[in-house]
């Protein structure tokens, strides 16, 4: 190599070490403009507006795995699967994922880029330019180009601290999807066992209206019952018939939809399901915790919150473009004409320095860009401020629901069995000839309908109670932090 006087400090090893050195040294001394978030404080009452009643607890609630209470392992062995095939929730952590990514990118404009340019080219020049007329010349380079913004003012900070918040808030959103799976799968197996309990209440009232329908025709034939009792007994029974087709057309419907809910083809669980099993009972007492809780299980209120943090970060961003913004750039490499001389240290070369830029008028644009940031934070807070109030209705209206739910099937239950004991009475006086036929009439038809509504009314407590469970935000780990993205240098090794 031909000698050279170029300074040491342009070899890019030493060249990059300044570089670094630089900017690390201008960056340590900048705060990051617009505001620094801190969570809003949500006034919660201290209890419930539910008065006391014995099937609420106000103590802890233990809702992880809320559907344990009802001690029916097809119901968790539904659950578990639909975590693992359901594809709602696959598309939610598919976002999570990218989520993740863009925290990289947010990340990586922390760190210088370094580029590789080279080239080989030959150039010929025209006759007519004034310069260089008519020459054929070769150009071999090769080197280094790097730049660095130095986030003086934090629009780069503010922006990781934005995607950050997004990635967390993605995160919510997949627990959200979860626990409303987890509730739906609760609510279609529950809607399984009512219908065939449904069902089976049918049945038995057919069966014991074609038995009435029986003697009836006997007593007919004996001259003891008329054409006209014949005939409505035959009604009856038509009628109780006639219900048994749109049940089992629920049915299933209820079958298709738990399949889809498990990311399974619709009617793919109906053989693991259609043979006939009690609703499951819920447990006597219910553990709700306080209002307080929620702002901590509900994964739409952290949703909220953490969409909040993500937007004041932005006005940060906004406001970081009325400061002027400073960057390192440089170059560093080897030219020559010839490609034998390229890498001898004549034909080094090297450019280094800052640049600035500072944007003194735009006609108040960046000003009204702050202004719309303000505005939009402003509706997040106002939309987290409201997500917590439609939190707290929701576990409200739950309580209702699920404690007068209670009160109403203890009432129909002794309804059945009045209605029962009333069938078998008005049959014992028909047959000795002190009843007339309508009130058997009246009384298979109270019961078959208060049967129904039983029924309806047990598979309706049980799904109160999940719809209590999910207005809790059950269904997940509240305590579990969030994982952190991997910082930019870590992604890029992946």
């Amino acid at each position: 190599m031909t000698g050279s006087t170029r300074p040491k400090y342009s070899t890019p090893k030493t060249f990059f070490k300044v570089f670094c050195l630089a900017g690390l040294v201008l960056l340590s001394a900048c705060a990051a403009v617009g505001p620094d978030y801190k969570k809003p404080e949500s006034k919660v009452p201290l209890q419930w507006t539910k008065p006391p009643d014995p099937a609420l607890v106000r103590g802890e609630a233990d809702i992880r795995q809320w559907w344990g209470v009802f001690d029916d392992p097809q119901l968790t062995s539904l659950i578990n699967r639909s975590a693992q095939g359901n594809l709602d929730l696959k598309a939610a952590v598919a976002r999570v994922k990218e989520a993740r990514a863009r925290v990289g990118i947010a990340s990586g404009s922390m760190y210088p880029e370094v580029n590789v340019p080279a080239e080989a080219i030959r150039r010929g020049t025209s006759d007519n330019e004034a310069n260089t007329p008519g020459i054929t010349y070769n150009r071999f380079s090769a080197g280094l180009d790097a730049s660095w913004e130095i986030d003086l003012f934090g629009r780069i900070r503010r922006s990781i601290e934005a995607a950050k918040a997004d990635y967390q808030a993605s995160e919510e959103d997949r627990v959200d999807v979860l626990v409303t799976l987890y509730a739906q799968v609760a609510l279609t197996y529950l809607d399984v066992r009512t219908l065939q309990s449904r069902l089976a209440a049918t049945y038995k009232n057919i069966k014991s209206q074609q038995d009435m329908l029986k003697l009836t025709q006997v007593r007919f034939k004996n001259g003891l019952a008329t054409g006209l009792d014949m005939a409505q007994a035959e009604t009856v029974l038509a009628s109780s018939e006639a219900e048994v087709p749109p049940l089992k057309t629920d049915l299933g419907q209820a079958y298709n939809n738990l399949g889809v809910l498990l990311g399974l083809h619709p009617g793919s669980v109906k053989q693991e399901l259609e043979a006939p099993k009690p609703i499951p009972i819920p447990p006597p007492t219910v553990a709700v915790g306080v209002p307080a809780d929620l702002l901590r299980q509900r994964p739409d209120i952290r949703r909220s919150e953490r969409q909040l943090a993500a937007q004041t970060a932005r006005i940060g961003v906004a406001t970081a473009d009325l400061y002027p913004t400073f960057s390192l750039i440089g170059t560093v490499g080897f030219a020559a004409s010839d490609a034998s001389n390229l890498f001898q240290g004549s034909s080094s070369f090297f450019s280094f320095g800052p640049t600035f830029y500072w944007n003194l008028f735009d006609g108040g644009r960046i000003r009204s860009r702050i202004k719309v940031q303000d505005a939009i934070t402003e509706q997040l807070l106002f939309s987290y401020e409201q997500t917590v109030l439609t939190a707290m209705k929701e576990a409200e209206d739950a309580f209702i629901a699920y404690v007068e739910q209670i009160a109403r099937v203890a009432a129909l239950a002794r309804t059945v069995k009045a209605s029962a004991r009333s069938l078998r009475l008005a049959v014992s006086l028909y047959k000795e000839g002190l009843a007339d036929f309508q009130r058997v009439l009246d009384a298979q038809r109270s019961l078959f309908e208060f049967d129904n509504q039983l029924a309806q009314a047990q598979g309706q407590t049980a799904a109160n109670l999940v719809s209590l469970y999910k207005a809790l935000g059950g269904g997940w780990q509240p305590d579990q932090m969030l994982q952190e993205p991997a910082p930019a240098k870590q992604q890029a090794k992946k």
